[in-house]
C-alpha cells in the first residue's frame, strides 16, 4: 500500500502535473501554477518526505519516487498528462516517463541531469562534503536526530542519483521540452545531451540560474506554454 502525496491543485482541463527540486515543495510552483491554471488543472505534488507528504518506509530514492508518482495518478484515474520536473523533479519525471511512457503526453525537464556528474564540480564538491560531514555527525552522535537523518537523506539523492544512460533517451516518443538557465549547476554541455539524445527533444535556455522558474517565471511560462500548446 502506497503513501498518499499531498498536493496542491488549481484550474481545470489538461492535467498538468509538477515535481519540485530536492528539500522542496509543491509551493515552489506559485508563479506556474497561477499562469497556468487558465488553461489546465495544475497539481504540483509534495514528492515522499518532503512538504506535508509524508515520508514512509520505503527506500528514499528517485527510482521509489517514480512509482509514488505512479500511485498518485492511478489514486485520481490520471493518464496521458503534461509533466514538468525541475531539478531532482526533472530527475523522477524522466525516470517516470521511462518506466510508464503512456502516462505522459508531453514532458517538460527543467535542470535535470542523468547522473550526478551532469553537474557543475563547483556544485558537487560541496554537496559531497556537505553529506560527509552530516553522515559522520549521523554515525557520532549518541541520539538519533531525525533532522540529521533526513539532512543526510536529501544530501544523498543528489551525490548518488539517478544514473540514467543516455542510451536510454532513445526509448522516449513523446515531445520533450529540455530547458535550463543559463548559469545553471547543470553542466550546459550536459544539458544539450540530454536534447540531443531525445527523439522529440526541444532545447530552451533562459536567462539566469538553476531556479528559472521562480526568478525568471515570466519567460519560463511563455516558453513552456508555447510547447505544451505547440
Amino acid at each position: 500500500m502506497g503513501i498518499t502525496l499531498y498536493c496542491r491543485e488549481a484550474g481545470e482541463g489538461e492535467p498538468l502535473v509538477l515535481l519540485h527540486g530536492n528539500g522542496e515543495d509543491g509551493g515552489y510552483f506559485e508563479k506556474q501554477m497561477e499562469y497556468f491554471r487558465k488553461k489546465y488543472r495544475v497539481i504540483a505534488v509534495d514528492t515522499r518526505g518532503h512538504g506535508r507528504s509524508p515520508r514512509g518506509n520505503r527506500p528514499f530514492t528517485l527510482e521509489q519516487f517514480a512509482d509514488d508518482l505512479k500511485n498518485f495518478l492511478d489514486q485520481r484515474g490520471l493518464k496521458k498528462i503534461c509533466l514538468l520536473g525541475f531539478s531532482d523533479g526533472g530527475n523522477i519525471a524522466l525516470i517516470f516517463a521511462l518506466k510508464y511512457p503512456g502516462y505522459v503526453r508531453k514532458l517538460v525537464l527543467n535542470g535535470a541531469n542523468l547522473n550526478p556528474f551532469g553537474m557543475k564540480m563547483s556544485v558537487y564538491i560541496p554537496i559531497g562534503a556537505a553529506y560527509g560531514t552530516v553522515w559522520l555527525r549521523r554515525r557520532v552522535c549518541r541520539k538519533q536526530d531525525s533532522s540529521l537523518k533526513k539532512k543526510e537523506e536529501l544530501l544523498a539523492l543528489m551525490i548518488r542519483q539517478p544514473h540514467i544512460p543516455a542510451a536510454a533517451l532513445k526509448k522516449l516518443s513523446m515531445p520533450v521540452l529540455v530547458i535550463a538557465g543559463t548559469r545553471d549547476m547543470i553542466r550546459e554541455a550536459h544539458t544539450r545531451q540530454i536534447a540531443a539524445g531525445l527523439p522529440e527533444g526541444q532545447l530552451c535556455l533562459l536567462k539566469g540560474d538553476h531556479f528559472i522558474a521562480a526568478k525568471n517565471s515570466k519567460a519560463f511560462n511563455r516558453a513552456v506554454g508555447a510547447f505544451l500548446e505547440g
